[in-house]
């Protein structure tokens, strides 16, 4: 079951949400009458650049057991509007988060995001206290990157043999003879696969490249450490061991965070939660579990 739910983002921008399974239909009993925090969390999960809400189906559907999970595509992503005059800002993103936990009726929420979309998430956290209990951040650096990173990115593009002739190949290129691929990753393939759609000549990508540079290009350069430290509420840094975010400064983030909690998946590169969902699960459902009890994180 995958049920869309449009959003407005600011702009006008026509975004699209998805529930992957149904929520629980009646509040789980309270194990202490005096507390408000032991029905479901409202839960928004934000992909990262050039991701998709799908690539949360299976995290959404074990969530939705017990909470009302909805992951958005972002503007430029998914099944949501690609305009060519769109705002790509980071400002554009964060209110397309706020505008969806308002519409949806999800907040107070938790926010989960995997690179890019976690920025988002702590950005909307460290903005908008009120609609956040809690922030999960999946493989994101809060130090700027760089005009290298940016030009390697560019040059990344240039090389992907687009049009593809089949999913095949889509899946064989990034997880065996893409050039960023260290050794092969079906799961890789398989994670692209799911952005691609067919054509009249082929299978290319349901993004537009340069909307994808233009929205990296806003905090590329940019470090994020401020936003990171204003955030309040609980917060959960995860990284999978071969990912893109080192041990060190995954550490740093969780002491600048005011209530951050630290976990790691083995086994697990950037696609953390692509790569090992059952690794995943069990980093970050105590987490979930302690949010939803009203504990979670350092005071």
């Amino acid at each position: 079951m995958a049920r869309r739910i449009d959003v407005t983002g600011t702009g006008g921008v026509r975004l699209a949400a998805w529930e992957f399974g149904d929520p629980p239909k009646t509040d789980p009993p309270k194990s202490d009458p005096t507390t408000e925090h032991d029905g479901p969390l409202g839960v928004l999960l934000l992909h990262g650049l050039m991701g998709r809400a799908s690539h949360w189906a299976s995290t959404a559907r074990w969530l939705s057991e017990r909470h009302r999970a909805v992951a958005l595509d972002q503007r430029g992503h998914g099944r949501s509007d690609k305009p060519a005059q769109a705002a790509f800002t980071r400002e554009a993103y964060v209110d397309d988060a706020e505008a969806a936990l308002e519409q949806l009726g999800l907040a107070p929420a938790v926010l989960i995001g995997h690179a890019m979309g976690a920025l988002t998430a702590w950005q909307l956290a460290a903005r908008r206290p009120d609609l956040v209990r809690g922030v999960i951040i999946c493989d994101m650096r809060a130090s700027a990157l760089g005009a290298a990173s940016q030009r390697e990115w560019e040059d990344w593009f240039k090389a992907w043999p687009v049009p593809f002739a089949t999913l095949a190949d889509v899946r064989k290129w990034f997880g065996e003879d893409d050039p960023w691929v260290e050794r092969p990753n079906p799961a890789r393939g398989e994670f692209y696969a799911e952005v691609m759609h067919e054509c009249e000549d082929g299978w290319r990508p349901v993004f537009v490249p340069d909307q994808m540079l233009r929205s990296r290009e806003t905090w590329v350069f940019d470090a994020h450490w401020e936003d990171l430290a204003q955030v309040r509420c609980p917060a959960l840094v995860v990284r999978g061991l071969d990912g893109e975010l080192g041990r060190a400064e995954a550490q740093e983030m969780v002491r600048v965070l005011p209530r951050g909690e630290y976990a790691e998946v083995p086994d697990a590169g950037h696609l953390v939660h692509y790569d090992q969902p059952e690794g995943w699960r069990a980093a970050i459902e105590p987490f979930l579990d302690a949010v939803r009890a009203g504990g979670a994180g350092r005071l």
